[in-house]
């Protein structure tokens, strides 16, 4: 289920300081503890795109908290 990146999109994000990721590997572990069986390709897709949207709605409340609390020197 990976997307394949041409040679300068994948030297782009090889460059990249990346913060969180999620492979479809880590997917299937899940899905192998927590249903005893992996996901079909749909199902990833699914779960990919339901993913996605939590995690982008969720940025919305969470960056501005974090922020806050930087400006604040409460995380430090």
């Amino acid at each position: 289920m990976a997307e394949l990146l041409n040679i300068k999109e994948a030297s782009e994000w090889a460059t990249k300081d990346i913060i969180f990721a999620l492979t479809a590997e880590d997917i299937q572990y899940e899905a192998r503890e927590r249903l005893d069986r992996e996901l079909t390709n749909d199902e990833i897709s699914i779960f990919k795109k339901r993913f996605e949207y939590a995690i982008g709605e969720n940025l919305l409340f969470i960056y501005p908290a974090l922020f806050e609390n930087f400006k604040r020197n409460e995380l430090l």
